[in-house]
Formats: structure tokens, C-alpha cells, sequence
């Protein structure tokens, strides 16, 4: 199996860690009046979608890996995407694969958000109504390609999608 982007992974663990942080201060603040409550709710809410959709791209990443497929990861650890699914090297398995395991990793993650964070909670309603967005849009731009690909068409190009070693974006 390749190895792990660590400098990645190492990065994604600190986000998560300053999520909860955030989260027991927006804890502690809550109810309060004023802006500084408002404001580190709202990081609350930005920091755990966002959380939710890395969860999700390393749903992905963790699939292909397990599938045995070739994928290149950035250079920087600021980029954009956690990896490129070169499709020059592998096949319509390996794809469904890795589709599947972001999907998969959502289908966990976002109902286990909806059952942990504190209903009344501004920062709960930030998160959510991101993760519903996230949601809409693995509907729009994941799930057709997906259909495509396991109903016969060729892999998809562009974005993530590349055959060589890609620039970051």
C-alpha cells in the first residue's frame, strides 16, 4: 500500500484538535451576548464542516489506497484538494472504490454530527447548514460521474481527476 501524505494527515489532525478547541470555547461562551460569542460560534460551525468534508476526502483517499490505486498527493500542505485520482493508471474498479469511500465516510460522519452537536446551538446551526450544502454538492458533482463511470463511460479528467503528476491547486 503507498504510503501516507503524513505532513497532510499531521495537518488535518491539528484542524481537528483546534475544532474541538473552538468548540468548548463556543461551549463556554454560549449564551453570552456579544460579538466575540457570535463570532467563535460561528468558527465552530466553519471548522466542524469543514472537519466533515475532510472526513470525507479521506473517505476517498483511504478507499483508493485500499484498492491499490495510483494517486498523487500535493506538494503544498495548503492545497486546495488532499489528492489527485490518476486516472491514466487505473480503472473503473479502482474508481468506484474510491468514489465509495467518500460516500461512505459522509454517510457516517454527517448523521453523527446531526446526533452529537447541541440543537439549539448557533454554531450547530453553521455546521449543519454547511454539511447540507457539502451534501447538495457531492449530490451534483460527485454522484453523476460516479453513475457514469459504473454504468460504462471512461474515467473522468480535470480537477482531481488526472493523469500525471499535477501542480497543486
Amino acid at each position: 500500500m503507498p504510503t501516507l501524505p503524513w505532513r497532510l494527515l499531521t495537518r488535518d489532525l491539528l484542524l481537528f484538535a483546534a475544532t474541538l478547541g473552538v468548540w468548548r470555547f463556543d461551549a463556554v461562551l454560549r449564551g453570552e451576548p456579544g460579538g466575540l460569542a457570535a463570532g467563535v460560534a460561528v468558527a465552530a460551525g466553519v471548522l466542524a464542516a469543514l472537519c466533515g468534508y475532510l472526513v470525507h476526502e479521506w473517505g476517498h483517499l483511504l478507499a483508493a489506497l485500499a484498492a491499490g490505486s495510483r494517486v498523487h498527493f500535493p506538494d503544498r500542505v495548503a492545497s486546495t484538494f488532499l489528492f489527485f485520482f490518476d486516472t491514466e493508471h487505473n480503472d473503473r474498479g479502482r474508481f468506484v472504490a474510491m468514489s465509495l469511500g467518500g460516500f461512505a465516510a459522509s454517510a457516517v460522519a454527517v448523521p453523527l454530527l446531526f446526533l452529537l452537536l447541541p440543537a439549539a446551538a448557533l454554531s450547530t446551526w453553521v455546521a449543519l447548514s454547511l454539511v447540507v450544502a457539502g451534501v447538495i454538492a457531492t449530490l451534483v458533482l460527485e454522484l453523476p460521474p460516479f453513475f457514469r463511470v459504473l454504468a460504462g463511460a471512461p474515467l473522468p479528467r480535470g480537477a482531481v481527476y488526472r493523469g500525471n503528476a499535477p501542480q497543486d491547486a
